[in-house]
């Protein structure tokens, strides 16, 4: 029996409706065909295994407590999901069987890993053969199982997307214990929930905020100079130029060059006006522009943020729909932007498709050159999967919503563009010295927009205006300064992070590290996280309620503040996470090995846990004379509480005040809600838990309700460790 596993039931789907009938469907199965040539057809729902908890691997690591700590597993094991159980049995019966395993895992890292473990799982010795498959319409599916390859071409896929498993399992476990204990010996309450990606992350949009509310502005000065040549048969055009600083005001400059002294700056102004000068610097070329690629996930993401202000997962979201339900797209979380060279004969059929489901597009489909060739069309920058484009199915499955409507044309232009001319600008430049200053102007204007022409009806009415053309002016001759002036500006904050500035920070990452050194080794395509991950790790940080949305502004709240605060540089900057995520492409592209990379993770924890650069801030701005244990704690944020005077007399109110308003009453007996004692972290998200009454008494609920649904039981005043239900 030919047994082929796909990566999630809609994909089994497509599968079998490639494959010869006559079908038959069982639980979690559909088999096609007769005799020899049956094959049967499966599928994993998302993964069917999970690392293990630290408890599986010695039981003493149950409890939190620092002596236990680095845990580091000699033996690595996984878990079968309570949810997905049912499942794997069926896999494991039908693997049992199988004569040749079809590895049918979407075509990247974590595709490849879900369907490896459970083979694995199994220890089956059956050869396992591997398709990809970017596009799920029949003629493309039957085109992948006909070209079948050796799943053991894949293997460092696989590694890659087990070294990341392995090292989030051994970054979080380890630091959200080691913080979160420290700090409670310090008088701090909460669990401090450390991550290996979604940190860095969280800590890149509290700084940006900080630098937003502690922003200063200042004046700055901007000279402007209007000239025109002295010699009455050359361009008497005028023309505005601007100062440009030299390195005897670098006194005078912040550090993005701009001027800050005034008195300086009307000095320069009134030096050269009414003075002559000279073209020291003359160049007027007309530039090809290519168009852009084809989109990869991100791509696509921040484009579409920039455009439409979609959230990154409403992107993904609605680019998984257009893959799966409607197949009018191909696989959306690749991080590809070129197409492999095979594609190039299926381009009459893909633009047809477009004319008949985006009839907006229908003139630029006409209008396509089809035998115009650009760079996205290249075998070498082809791996697993390919750029997301428009598949050649001509209609959707039902009608499309506004949203699919948006991002399917989005792609479809980008597709288009490749059969479009090249953008034509006109680029200009003068530069004027004026006694011991240097001005200049520029010049830029769009001659033939080309494949532009189908960027800008995306952007109608956002269009900058061409600067003003310049008069043709040669090196050397004359020019004479008509007037001078200056503008006084204020410097202004960075603006808060989008989904698409965001985005874009943890896919160029390099750009916000801060160490020199470090960011040597990075390449500018380094950054945080995966295609397929970025989105969600952002959601994640919604859900537990460390970054909200302030209109169409990413922020953090109070509580990501207060962690981000607590935790030390090195585990709130990008630095290292970013040498990590690269390390691991490097497994990815077969140049790095796995085992290496975690025993230097390792090193790093140990780092963490030993040296003084690991160890929390020792100054708690909360402490108090009154010990932890005998104070409550917040009931909003689980911060220690203080006693104040207040119009009705004493009451504990939060040490975290004014970003956090809790309040509770002074009892004489201990507080009922379970904020007299340290916090015990949901099992599910480490989040503290809090004690509630309920219409049945007494429960415990987490306090990242509504993200986290967990609940426990309660057991004379603590939550039980049998778990009430899970969410």
């Amino acid at each position: 029996m030919h047994l082929y596993i796909a990566e999630k039931p809609s994909l089994g789907r497509a599968i079998a409706a490639a494959l010869p009938g006559p079908h038959q469907k069982g639980q979690g199965w559909i088999r096609c065909g007769n005799g020899e040539n049956a094959a049967t057809v499966s599928w994993c729902i998302g993964h069917l295994l999970e690392p293990a908890e630290p408890a599986r691997y010695n039981p003493a690591w149950k409890k939190w407590r620092q002596e236990d700590l680095p845990m580091f597993p000699d033996k690595w094991e996984v878990m079968p999901k309570d949810s997905v159980r049912q499942q794997l049995k069926v896999l494991e019966s039908l693997i049992r069987q199988a004569q040749i395993i079809i590895h049918a895992g979407d075509p990247d890292r974590e595709g490849q890993l879900l369907v490896d473990e459970v083979i694995r799982y199994f220890g089956t010795r059956a050869p396992v053969q591997r398709i990809l498959i970017n596009d799920l319409t029949p003629a493309a599916v039957s085109r992948a199982i006909q070209s079948p390859k050796d799943n053991r071409d894949f293997r460092r896929l696989s590694h890659s997307a087990l070294a990341r498993q392995r090292a989030d399992w051994l970054y979080g476990i380890n630091l959200t214990r080691f913080y979160t204990l420290s700090y409670q010996q310090q008088g701090e309450q909460g669990v401090y929930s450390v991550g290996r990606v979604q940190t860095p992350v969280l800590g890149l949009v509290v700084e940006r905020d900080n630098t937003i509310e502690n922003f200063q502005p200042k004046p700055y000065y901007r000279i402007e100079a209007r000239f025109k040549a002295q010699e009455e048969e050359a361009d008497q055009r005028s023309f505005t130029a601007r100062w440009l600083p030299n390195e005897q005001f670098q006194d005078y400059l912040d550090e993005e060059n701009r001027l800050l002294n005034r008195e300086i700056a009307e000095q320069i102004a009134d030096s050269v006006r009414s003075r002559p000068g000279t073209i020291t610097e003359s160049r007027f070329r007309d530039r090809s522009e290519a168009p852009p690629l084809p989109f990869s996930l991100s791509a696509l993401q921040i484009e579409a943020g920039r455009l439409f202000r979609m959230g990154a997962k409403e992107v993904l979201d609605t680019a998984q729909n257009l893959y799966e339900r409607h197949q009018l797209i191909t696989y959306p979380r690749s991080d590809c932007r070129y197409l492999p060279e095979g594609h190039y004969g299926q381009r009459e059929q893909v633009v047809r498709a477009i004319a008949r489901v985006a009839p907006d597009l229908q003139e630029a489909c006409s209008g396509a050159d089809l035998d115009r060739r650009t760079a996205a069309w290249d075998d070498k920058q082809v791996d697993a999967h390919h750029a997301i484009i428009p598949t050649s199915r001509p209609t959707p499955n039902g009608k499309l919503t506004a949203a699919e409507e948006k991002i399917y044309g989005l792609i479809s232009r980008h597709y288009l563009m490749q059969f479009a001319p090249d953008a034509v600008h006109r680029e200009g430049k003068l530069t004027v010295r004026v006694s011991e200053h240097e001005f200049r102007a520029t010049e830029t204007a769009i001659l033939e927009p080309g494949w532009k022409a189908l960027e800008l009806k995306l952007r109608e009415g956002r269009n900058e205006p061409d600067k003003t053309p310049l008069p043709r002016l040669e090196k050397g001759e004359p020019v004479f300064c008509e007037d001078s002036s200056l503008t006084e500006r204020k410097t202004q904050p960075p603006q808060h992070f989008t989904d698409a500035t965001l985005l874009s920070a943890m896919t160029n990452i390099a750009r916000f590290v801060t160490d020199t050194e470090l960011r040597k080794t990075l390449r500018e395509t380094d950054g945080l996280g995966t295609e397929a991950t970025r989105a969600s790790i952002i959601e994640t940080l919604f859900k537990r309620d460390y970054l909200y949305r302030d209109s169409r502004h990413i922020r953090a709240t109070d509580k990501a503040k207060a962690l981000i605060g607590a935790l030390p540089k090195s585990v709130s900057k990008p630095d290292r996470t970013a040498v990590w995520e690269a390390n691991l492409e490097s497994i990815r592209r077969g140049e790095g090995d796995p085992r290496q990379f975690l025993e230097t993770l390792k090193d790093e924890i140990r780092a963490f846990l030993d040296k003084p650069q690991g160890q929390p801030a020792q100054d708690c701005e909360h402490a108090g004379t009154e010990s932890a244990e005998a104070r409550p704690h917040c009931p909003k944020c689980r911060a220690p509480m203080t006693e104040r005077d207040g119009k009705f007399g004493r009451f504990y109110a939060c040490t975290r005040y004014p970003d956090c308003r809790g309040t509770r009453p002074l009892e004489e007996d201990a507080p009922q809600d379970g904020t007299g004692q340290k916090p015990i972290p949901c099992p599910h998200c480490f989040s503290p838990l809090v004690r509630r009454k309920g219409k049945k008494g007494w429960f415990w609920g987490c306090s990242n309700f509504p993200g986290c649904r967990q609940t426990l039981d309660d057991d004379n005043g603590k939550p039980a460790v049998r778990l009430r239900k899970s969410t």
